[in-house]
């Protein structure tokens, strides 16, 4: 699926491109789903424009889950059988929603054995933001305070999940609609956004802020002197950290092996769970973005399903004329 031009979900075309041969350093992954994100969206829209200028015509997919078919002769932790979760840089052309994706060997992740492969596709981006946000940035210890604002969404989910098994005491702002479902991932509070005023929580050590803007600007007054905010890239914001004596952290989100490593782990032990808001076929792209433009996925990561084995003409299993097998 790519498009060829900015602007709606329309254009998103179904196409056929030729299985690239991977380079020394490069592994052809067969993919069985892709998340998608709001970055996808965005970048279709032309609303990233001054952040990136992906290559056009443009596949989408940050991310997905699915096995490896061929690899690179430089190629050393990997092999084809494996199955792994791939990141995608955004500026590429080459995304995750297709049949397959070449990636590096710095951006493919080995799925633990119990972790079923369309679970790992919804939990690749979320779970590097919110491992990145709540470990490295903020150092979540047992007993905290935090709130986690959106904490149905795909990242909040996680984050959820993930303070509260560091051991603090999590609340999380959601729709009045997702409070049982907030409580379900580990939150004591659920706070109704759109019926509940948060501020009027006990002081917090940490806040999680997914949202920006007004959301921003009002969790300074339930922070605790000397607490942290930590955001990540949503709505403008205005910085007010030395007003309120608190401090101030954009979470700096880059692709890295090792969080999301972390957060299959314990997916894979039964510790996090992945949230798959839907399933839907991978010809169904440009409807998929459109649900989540317009606000209508609130629980987790809504899934493209892909498949796991590539096809020629007449339903012939692929195989590429250069592979030497």
């Amino acid at each position: 699926m790519r498009y060829a031009a900015h602007g709606g979900p329309e254009l998103i075309q179904s196409g056929l491109l030729p299985v690239p041969r991977p380079g020394p350093r490069e592994a052809l992954v067969a993919l069985a789903a892709a998340s998608v994100v709001p970055l996808d969206w965005k970048l279709r829209a032309g609303r990233l424009a001054a952040y990136f200028s992906p290559e056009l015509p443009k596949v989408p997919g940050r991310d997905g889950a699915g096995r490896v078919l061929a690899c690179g002769a430089e190629v050393s932790g990997f092999r084809p059988g494996d199955r792994v979760g791939v990141m995608v840089p955004p500026p590429v052309a080459r995304g995750s929603y297709a049949g397959a994706v070449l990636a590096r060997e710095e951006e493919l992740v080995l799925l633990p054995p119990a972790l079923p492969t369309l679970e790992a596709a919804a939990l690749v981006n979320a779970g590097l933001s919110a491992w990145i946000a709540a470990v490295r940035c903020a150092d979540v210890q047992p007993g905290q305070r935090v709130l986690v604002h959106g904490g149905a969404g795909a990242v909040g989910g996680v984050l959820v999940q993930l303070c509260a098994h560091l051991g603090a005491e999590v609340s999380a702002t959601c729709r009045a609609t997702n409070r049982d479902y907030v409580r379900g991932l580990g939150a004591a509070r659920a706070v109704a956004y759109d019926a509940e005023d948060f501020t009027t929580l006990p002081a917090q050590d940490v806040v999680f802020d997914l949202i920006g803007g007004t959301v921003h600007d009002r969790s300074y007054e339930v922070l605790r002197p000397g607490g942290h905010l930590v955001w990540l890239t949503a709505a403008p914001i205005v910085e007010r950290g030395a007003e309120y004596n608190v401090r101030v952290t954009r979470a700096p989100i880059r692709d890295e092996r090792t969080p999301v490593a972390a957060v299959f782990d314990l997916a894979a032990r039964g510790i996090l769970r992945a949230q798959i808001a839907a399933r839907m076929p991978l010809v169904q792209a440009g409807e998929a973005q459109r649900r989540l433009e317009f606000g209508q996925i609130s629980r987790g990561r809504l899934v493209l399903e892909i498949g796991t084995a590539l096809f020629g003409p007449g339903g012939v299993p692929f195989t590429a004329p250069w592979d030497d097998s």
